[in-house]
């Protein structure tokens, strides 16, 4: 074996062992608050030393954000669709059938629940949170203070999804989504949250009591 050959081996394997950490972690994020998850208890998952994990990542702090806000462009919440299919491939994120990319988008909207409460995790969640799923929902809807109101209404809906997944047990772990009444009741849902809202003065409508 050549001595690249040699550099190339390594180097492929501290990548695969970066990953592993990294799915460990996010295993661990998916199942427990910030506060529960330790570096130990994550080498332990990976069987290395948790030296190993801190050499990698450098604290809890900025491996759960890599978790949760991914470390690149590529690992951001994506969108594959335009406006019109959009309500549908959010249901689609609940029907137990997604594909890879929309189950990574639940997992981390499942991980901003667990530990959006956490004070020393809350920057990270508001930040990935704003950057990672408001703000690529509000591109596709085209922009704009309206757009990211109705972002906003949309990840409403996919927090509460995200709570029947996790707490009620109607999640990828059983393989299988909510009843098709249920499913139809967030693709209105979503269909709702969408829509431009009307202008009040054109539309008459009443503003809500205070």
């Amino acid at each position: 074996m050549s001595f690249g050959e040699m550099i190339a081996r390594r180097r492929r394997s501290a990548l695969d062992t970066r990953a592993s950490m990294l799915n460990a972690a996010r295993q661990r994020f998916l199942r427990e608050s910030y506060e529960n998850v330790g570096l130990r208890d994550i080498a332990k998952d990976v069987g290395v030393d948790v030296a190993l994990v801190s050499r990698y990542f450098g604290s809890k702090e900025e491996l759960f954000r890599e978790v949760l806000h991914g470390s690149d462009k590529a690992d951001k919440f994506q969108i594959a669709v335009g406006p019109e299919e959009l309500a549908c491939y959010l249901t689609a994120m609940f029907d137990g059938k997604e594909d890879e990319e929309q189950r990574e988008n639940l997992e981390r909207l499942v991980i901003v629940l667990r530990s959006s409460s956490s004070p020393q995790a809350a920057a990270i969640v508001h930040e990935a949170v704003h950057e990672d799923v408001l703000q690529p929902i509000a591109d596709v809807l085209g922009g704009g203070e309206e757009a990211e109101i109705r972002a906003a209404m949309v990840l409403t809906i996919l927090l509460g999804g995200a709570v029947m997944r996790s707490v009620m047990s109607v999640g990828p772990d059983c393989g299988q989504g909510p009843p098709p009444a249920i499913r139809r009741k967030l693709y209105e849902l979503f269909r709702t949250a969408l829509k431009e809202t009307p202008d009040a003065a054109q539309e008459g409508a009443v503003e809500p009591v205070a």
